[in-house]
């Protein structure tokens, strides 16, 4: 079964509990690392990155997010700082509801909250076998897992139909890979018709 979207709640719901639209640019930060969760957030259109970088610099992608789905909203239910940050990689448009209004809202509209359990299952799965593949020395396997995984977001199973709309530092940064592995990688993927490259793109 496809997972298509994950969590996509009315946006008139939501504007009903007193939600607000936000306009981000390209590379400003939607919230940061250890920061208080204070609203839900879900993509109105645009692209955003939830990431995070390590004692020497290093990013590290935990997820690329895109039209309709929502992200940082199972920090709301914990006691907890946010462990990550999240920013646009493009000009992005965002619909926020204060985490009060939220908790309301699931309150008032229980059938919410099973598709809020849903989408969290779903990441935990991903993360799962994401552990899983990163675990692995061959970076064939690391890199397939993340290419499984976009791929299960779109209902068209037809090989190397999907296009990864990904750099190349992006898929490098999301599976822990060096770039210069992952093009090496990508080439070898290629050749074994795992995917295929047209005009640079990445079919999978």
């Amino acid at each position: 079964m496809k997972t298509i979207s994950c969590t996509k709640l009315d946006e008139d719901l939501l504007k009903s509990f007193g939600a607000e639209i936000k306009t981000y640019k390209q590379g400003e930060k939607i919230f940061n690392q250890g920061e208080i969760p204070v609203y839900y957030y879900q993509i109105i259109e645009g692209k955003i990155k939830e990431n995070n970088h390590d004692s020497q610099g290093r990013e590290f992608i935990h997820n690329i997010l895109g039209n309709g789905q929502s992200f940082g909203d199972s920090m709301l239910f914990i006691d907890k700082r946010y462990p990550i940050s999240a920013e646009a990689i493009t000009e992005c448009t965002v619909i926020r509801l204060s985490k009060p209004n939220f908790l309301n809202l699931l309150e008032k509209h229980p059938e919410t909250s099973v598709q809020i359990n849903s989408c969290m299952s779903q990441r935990m799965h991903y993360q799962f076998l994401m552990l899983q593949n990163l675990a692995s020395n061959d970076p064939i396997i690391r890199l397939t897992g993340l290419l499984e995984y976009l791929k299960s977001f779109h209902c068209d199973d037809v090989p190397q139909s999907f296009q990864v709309e990904l750099t190349r530092q992006q898929i490098a940064n999301l599976t822990g890979l060096r770039v210069e592995t992952v093009i090496r990688t990508i080439k070898k993927m290629e050749k074994g018709n795992i995917l295929k490259i047209d005009n640079r793109k990445i079919f999978f």
